[in-house]
């Protein structure tokens, strides 16, 4: 465990509210030049109508952290637990036809 000098430390706050999570099935992901924007959404079966629940946007050097905090959650959560299994596409909710950066088609 990595030590951190108190005067390092940051006091977070987790609200009733946000601590019971959203859940979501589906997130897009779009940029610019100064920002990715992860849009989480929740796709219910046999609903032609999906709602973005949380919109999370970061800075692109953020996001790269975001990517390698997860690669090393996925893999310390695969050790434990096992290999996660890849999606079966029949079960995956097809991607939005607009994602990517703006004016990407």
């Amino acid at each position: 465990m990595e030590n951190i000098n108190s005067e390092n430390q940051i006091n977070i706050e987790l609200s009733e509210e946000v601590a019971e999570g959203i859940y979501s099935n589906l997130a897009i992901i779009s940029h610019s030049p100064s920002e990715f924007v992860v849009d989480f959404v929740r796709i219910m079966p046999n609903t032609p109508k999906a709602k973005v629940k949380s919109r999370v946007i970061l800075t692109p050097e953020y996001a790269k952290k975001l990517l390698f905090a997860l690669q090393d959650n996925i893999a310390k959560y695969e050790r434990q637990y096992g290999q996660i299994k890849k999606p079966d596409s029949q079960f995956t909710p097809p991607m939005p036809i607009n994602f990517g950066s703006p004016g990407e088609a």
